[in-house]
């Protein structure tokens, strides 16, 4: 299983990147983002690799950063998403307002991916809404540092840590959050006002 390729970049195209290693070009599937990041033809470069193995081809799925490949993980985890309609969604929409648009219901954000449909739209809001409020579970098993928010606002700023931000810029987001919500918000209020924060 290839997890990782870091080479020099032979090829850069609309779908994707050939990265010679050793003397060996794989071809890796890409966003239109990772391309985007990518350095020119003849330059070092390193992608994040989803190795996908079927009777008939081996396909590599290439990404510039981990939140690109967690992103590609979980939304390939939604029935009728496959790996092309992953890339083709992380193209339309990036992963630092991904979240913010599952979050918020937008439909239409989503929609602008192509092969992306208003059914398909609704259906990856509602299987994927719950388990992104919930990435700041584990926050709870985390040692407490001093100064740092706890309880309801600790997880909120562990799932905004999770989706790509900036723990400094996450906690303040999250700071003025609570502070237009009042103490008792829970954390997935917090963490749509946070990613409303976030998006000014």
């Amino acid at each position: 299983m290839i997890a990782s390729l870091a080479g020099t970049v032979e090829e850069l195209g609309p779908e994707g990147a050939v990265i010679d290693v050793g003397g060996v070009g794989y071809l890796a599937f890409c966003s239109t983002r990772t391309i985007g990041r990518l350095p020119v033809a003849g330059s070092r470069a390193r992608l994040l690799i989803e190795t996908h193995v079927r009777e008939d081809h081996i396909h590599l799925y290439g990404f510039i950063d981990t939140v690109e490949r967690d992103w590609f993980r979980l939304l390939i985890t939604v029935q009728g998403v496959g790996a092309r309609l992953a890339l083709a969604l992380l193209s339309a929409v990036p992963p630092e307002h991904l979240g913010h648009a599952i979050l918020a219901e937008d439909k239409a954000s989503l929609a602008r991916a192509e092969g992306v449909g208003p059914r398909l739209a609704a259906r990856i809001v509602n299987e994927l809404r719950d388990k992104i409020g919930g990435v700041g579970a584990a926050a709870a098993s985390a040692p407490a540092v001093a100064a740092a928010p706890d309880g309801p606002a600790a997880d909120a700023v562990s799932a905004l840590v999770n989706l790509g931000y900036r723990r400094a810029e996450a906690s303040t987001a999250v700071a003025t959050a609570a502070r237009r919500l009042g103490e008792a918000a829970a954390a997935d209020a917090l963490i749509r006002a946070g990613l409303q924060e976030l998006a000014r």
